[in-house]
């Protein structure tokens, strides 16, 4: 049976510890999805995601801290040819917004850039 001493520094383990974690990368691709995380505090709207320069996808508003996952098989050209999984890989996902103030999102990931690629802002 744990003492009140004992829980207390157990829980102080474990606030420093996940205070001492690093922050969510913005972007990542797991199982066929790109997953956008807003991890500011202010509002995105118009949010535009495009992998490889051609298969976009997007959303009208994207909350201050919260996450949008888009399947690369919904994914389109203006053309509307659909991105297929089967065939293609991912080597770069630009993400851009517009901020609840006005200010430019601007959000990249690039494969090969360390095991999970590298996040730009721009």
């Amino acid at each position: 049976m744990l003492t009140r001493a004992s829980a207390a520094c157990v829980l102080f383990a474990l606030l420093c510890w996940a205070a001492c974690s690093p922050p969510p990368d913005p972007i990542t691709l797991a199982e066929n999805t790109v997953i956008v995380l807003n991890t500011t505090s202010r509002d995105w709207r118009d949010v535009r995601i495009t992998v490889n320069d051609h298969f976009t996808a997007g959303t009208p508003r994207l909350a201050a801290g919260g996450r949008l996952t888009a399947p690369l098989r919904e994914m389109q050209t203006a053309f509307g040819q659909r991105y297929d999984v089967t065939r293609q890989l991912v080597y770069k996902v630009d993400v851009t917004a517009t901020d609840s103030r006005g200010g430019a999102v601007d959000l990249r990931w690039l494969a090969g850039r360390g095991s999970a690629g590298s996040v730009q802002v721009r």
